[in-house]
């Protein structure tokens, strides 16, 4: 009987209309977790004056959702490896979507911090699948360009937040914003029907018509005798334990992937939450604030789909390293008193190396783990990277209580793009004979039987 390993079907695809699929369906998915994630930066300055949250207070409140995410990520990353990943995806949205909707019905801080934890629980556990199952179906020669397309509806939620709060907040109230996040709701029955499952998931659970069905899809002109057997050379089973980050020469990379992506989504929560806040500060009314929270997004948008086309011809590794140092300089500059369309470039720029650089961090996380803890790596890392998240809302209410001139506020916003950008400096050193690390360990060792899982 022949075998066929299905990732050189999946890797030699032409682009066709399944990958187009794929992208726009993670794509709207990301929008909707995006606009969740923003929302309390757009909201904070209003929820501050009604509630009389002092700055200290204020940060702690936002960091409930990032909380959330944090749990959601070491939650539903591995879960998706036993159950799916379209379930987990399924899971994640409803919970998020449900829970940002019932954030608009609380009447105090601590009603409205349960509801933003049980959101992030689903914007946490929604990340990593999609991230993982675009990575799964997506051709080789284009894998950062798809990712980072993907996950630029992040940022395009931001862009929507920003933009529906210039408006809404002013006419309808704060709670108008969470009460929109119900809209998207109606499109689970869509979700549902066209998201793929992943085919590594259908292999282990015996699914053998379904597999070669899905894989017909992702290349028209692939041929699938019935007597073929089909393997995946990264398939083990289901749910890799966490200690398997770390084996086959793994540990440096998952560390120094921990170290970036906590500073990464420190600066990107910090500047998500603040940035309104600390330019209304400076002077500017609510609507302008906003517009800069507009800004920002809209540099994630550009820098995710820039840096991804940059990945496929040189390495994400190198493009990661140069948009962390470009960003550390862009933040650090911001607090200067500078002319205002040189403000809205610096802030696009920021944008672009943090919202961005984020993006092209999950992708380079899919490529470095093997598929069988790929789910169990992106969730571990967005799990680690949260708690960045946590401190970047707590750190800037700490130094808008301290009542710093604004100069410093962004000068300490920027120490974690250094930091950042030396750790992946250091991985792109250790890993530069190979983008995977599973690739480093030598797979003579394992006997065919044990490398391949065969249905």
């Amino acid at each position: 009987m022949k075998t066929l390993d299905v990732s050189q079907i999946i890797d030699g695809a032409r682009f066709t209309k399944f990958h187009w699929m794929v992208m726009c369906l993670c794509a709207l998915l990301l929008v909707f977790d995006g606009y969740d994630l923003f929302i309390y930066g757009a909201v904070l300055p209003v929820l501050m004056k009604e509630w009389s949250l002092s700055p200290v207070q204020a940060g702690a409140l936002g960091s409930y959702a990032l909380f959330g995410m944090m749990f959601g990520a070491f939650i539903f990353g591995p879960l998706a490896d036993r159950i799916g990943r379209k379930k987990g995806v399924a899971i994640s949205f409803v919970l998020f979507s449900v829970s940002t909707f019932l954030s608009g019905f609380a009447t105090s801080p601590t009603e409205f911090g349960v509801y933003r934890f049980l959101a992030g629980l689903g914007c946490g556990g929604l990340m990593p699948n999609a991230v993982a199952l675009m990575n799964e179906y997506a051709p080789k020669r284009l894998r950062s360009t798809l990712v980072a397309i993907m996950f630029s509806g992040y940022s395009l939620g931001g862009v929507l937040c920003a933009g529906l709060g210039i408006w809404m907040l002013p006419n309808f109230g704060w709670q108008s914003m969470f009460f929109a996040a119900a809209v998207p709701l109606v499109l689970l029955p869509v979700i549902l029907w066209k998201l793929p499952e992943s085919v590594g998931f259908l292999l282990r659970q015996g699914r053998l018509e379904q597999a070669r069905a899905m894989l017909t899809q992702v290349d028209p002109q692939a041929r699938i005798a019935t007597d073929t057997q089909l393997v995946q050379a990264d398939v083990k089973g289901a749910g890799a334990p966490m200690l398997h980050l770390f084996k086959q020469d793994r540990a440096v990379g998952t560390l120094m992937i921990w170290v970036s992506f906590f500073c990464c989504l420190l600066m990107v929560y910090a500047l998500g939450s603040w940035l309104p806040k600390l330019m209304a500060s400076a002077g500017y009314s609510l609507g302008s604030s906003l517009s800069f929270l507009l800004a920002l997004n809209f540099g994630g948008v550009v820098g995710a789909i820039g840096g991804g086309w940059l990945g496929d011809r040189f390495t994400l590794p190198k493009v990661v390293v140069s948009f962390f140092t470009v960003g550390t300089v862009a933040i650090a500059l911001l607090g200067f008193n500078s002319p205002t369309p040189v403000l809205y470039l610096l802030i696009i720029v920021a944008g672009a190396t943090t919202i961005g650089t984020q993006i092209l961090l999950y992708a380079n996380t899919a490529q470095f783990y093997p598929l069988a803890i790929r789910s169990t790596g992106l969730g571990w890392a967005s799990g680690v990277g949260r708690s960045g998240a946590i401190v970047g809302p707590l750190l800037g209410g700490a130094l808008m209580a301290a009542a710093l001139p604004l100069k410093m506020n962004f000068l300490v916003f920027a120490i974690p793009g250094l930091v950042a950008a030396l750790a992946m400096g250091l991985f792109m050193l250790r890993y530069r004979h190979g983008s995977q690390a599973s690739h480093a360990a030598p797979a003579a060792k394992a006997p065919p039987a044990a490398a391949s899982r065969s249905v």
